[in-house]
């Protein structure tokens, strides 16, 4: 996917919103604004948004030496995740289609972002989207995939996020193995927020080697292009990662809330539908 024009705006708020968590020196702020702002003209628009916007991040960790400056954040966004694990998991073993089920919860975790300037309530939106229709489904493609999988690749997005993929990562029945950033940008899950949400319990963390909040393959490490290729099932968590993937030459099953109108139009579905879409199935 490439970057639009719609796209500048949201990284020039994304710029203020980092900016202010990792300094409240007004002249600080200032400067990240300027430079990022001039860097926009520079911008290659046909490569997807997070490459794009993976400026900034840097830019604020140069002007203000925090490297990240979303961490309390994060911490919280997990402790209320976890809160709702038991109760989440009590619904799943007692629905009709367990599979189903997690895979409704772990897209419910996509609205843990905060590269967006929407608000979200955690639990409000969970049980709201238990109840939503898709806009995209291809459950049936998944959960055939997934009969015979012996090796899954999970692309891990947000750190609250990711215990809601830990409940669907239990209902699976395969070898799997959870891509994380390399380093923290914006609220996206590292290994340390992945150990916090209890991954290492259901799956092998491993590094996808990007620093964007996406999978860019051009910056994946070898170890994880080589899962990439080789995994029987890749399922790519959030925005940013069907930003990065949805040209991929594979097959990719995309699970995500369509939190912008730029993302909804790419998918042709309405803003705040909730997808499971696959590529190349």
């Amino acid at each position: 996917m490439r970057t639009y024009l719609d796209c500048l705006p949201c990284i020039m708020n994304q710029t203020i919103r980092t900016a202010r968590l990792a300094t409240e020196n007004e002249e600080e702020i200032r400067e990240i604004f300027i430079n990022v702002g001039a860097k926009l003209k520079e911008f290659d628009m046909s490569v997807p948004p997070p490459l794009s916007s993976e400026f900034l991040y840097r830019e604020v960790s140069r002007v203000t030496g925090v490297l990240d400056p979303y961490r309390q954040i994060k911490k919280a966004n997990i402790a209320e995740a976890l809160a709702l694990y038991p109760e989440l998991k009590k619904i799943v073993q007692q629905s009709d289609n367990p599979l189903l089920t997690a895979a409704r919860i772990a897209i419910a975790g996509n609205v843990i972002d905060l590269g967006m300037s929407k608000k979200f309530d955690i639990k409000q939106d969970v049980y709201k989207i238990l109840q939503q229709d898709f806009g995209i489904d291809h459950f049936n493609k998944l959960e055939t995939a997934l009969k015979n999988a012996k090796i899954v690749l999970y692309l891990g997005d947000n750190s609250g996020e990711s215990v809601f993929d830990k409940i669907l990562m239990e209902e699976i029945n395969a070898k799997i193995y959870f891509a994380v950033r390399e380093k923290p940008i914006i609220n996206d899950v590292t290994r340390q927020e992945a150990i916090e949400s209890g991954i290492d319990q259901v799956a092998e963390i491993v590094s996808s080697g990007c620093t964007a909040p996406a999978t860019i393959l051009s910056q994946c490490n070898s170890q994880f292009l080589e899962l990439f290729e080789q995994a029987d099932v890749v399922i790519s968590k959030g925005q940013g990662n069907y930003e990065g993937l949805s040209d991929a030459n594979r097959s990719v099953f995309f699970l995500l809330k369509a939190k912008c109108h730029v993302i909804a139009r790419d998918l042709n579905v309405n803003e705040n539908d909730i997808v499971l879409k696959c590529i190349h199935c």
